[in-house]
């Protein structure tokens, strides 16, 4: 799976149009970017992404994470936004655990 990586130098449409192509194609994408600047300019490309994806009948999600990603042999943490289309769950799913309902107080009075 190919990664898009977004810089703050990054041009907004053609980050755009890569997404909307990955999704176009796999129905799947991650976006990659460290710092404010990156992050911006990978929100605002999601944005026009959607927009194009619009007419093709695809409307998509955003779900961010970390990421810890090594560059020049020193760990930094970079935020990874995996884009699918809405109502559609690749994620490893985790059961939620059941919780017992609460027993019934009663609001009599005891005396």
């Amino acid at each position: 799976m190919n990664i898009i990586k977004v810089s703050a130098n990054s041009r907004t449409a053609a980050v755009a149009g890569a997404i909307a192509g990955v999704m176009r194609e796999s129905h799947y994408a991650e976006v990659q970017s460290i710092g404010a600047g990156a992050v911006n300019q990978a929100i605002k490309a999601i944005i026009l992404a959607k927009g194009y994806l619009v007419n093709d009948g695809i409307d998509i999600t955003c779900v961010p994470e970390f990421v810890d990603v090594e560059i020049d042999g020193k760990v930094r943490t970079a935020i990874k936004l995996v884009i699918q289309p809405r109502g559609e769950d690749t994620a490893p799913t985790q059961k939620t655990p059941e919780v017992d309902k609460p027993e019934e107080v009663s609001t009599e009075s005891v005396g």
